[in-house]
């Protein structure tokens, strides 16, 4: 399952969906909104995306990650809106037989994620902004 949502992320509420007796491993990544980037300070960003087509393209993410890795299911939300410093950005969760694969698929989905998925990202300065950019960095919409 991917997911674009405005709403908050809470990872207790994400975690709960993948808790079964088979997985023996579960991981998890949480993305943060900090305080600095590029040696400037940062005051709040704003994640804007294309909501079907990101969600499309997640999913296949997730497809790719169940094919490419033994894990029982995975998970990941990515914000839109506004979010203050310090709040869950991105949120992925993992579970598998095993830690290696939960572990392995965990980073290839954040991973896929960043590249892959139309999410612009506008940090907001003391002094101005970034302007749009898009996944690694890329100037866009």
């Amino acid at each position: 399952m991917f997911k674009i949502t405005g709403e908050p992320l809470e990872s207790l509420d994400l975690k709960g969906p993948l808790a079964e007796s088979a997985a023996g491993a579960y991981v998890a990544f949480e993305g943060w909104v900090r305080d600095l980037n590029d040696g400037k300070t940062v005051t709040s960003l704003e994640y804007e995306a294309y909501t079907d087509l990101a969600d499309k393209e997640g999913a296949r993410i997730i497809a790719e990650a169940m094919e490419r890795f033994e894990i029982h299911e995975a998970r990941c939300f990515h914000r839109s809106g506004h979010l203050q410093i310090g709040q869950m950005a991105v949120w992925v969760g993992v579970t598998a037989g095993h830690r290696g694969d939960a572990f392995s698929a965990c980073r290839y989905i954040i991973d896929e994620v960043k590249k892959r998925v139309p999410i612009w990202k506008k940090e907001r300065y003391q002094a101005g902004d970034s302007g749009w950019l898009r996944s690694e960095g890329q100037v866009g919409p």
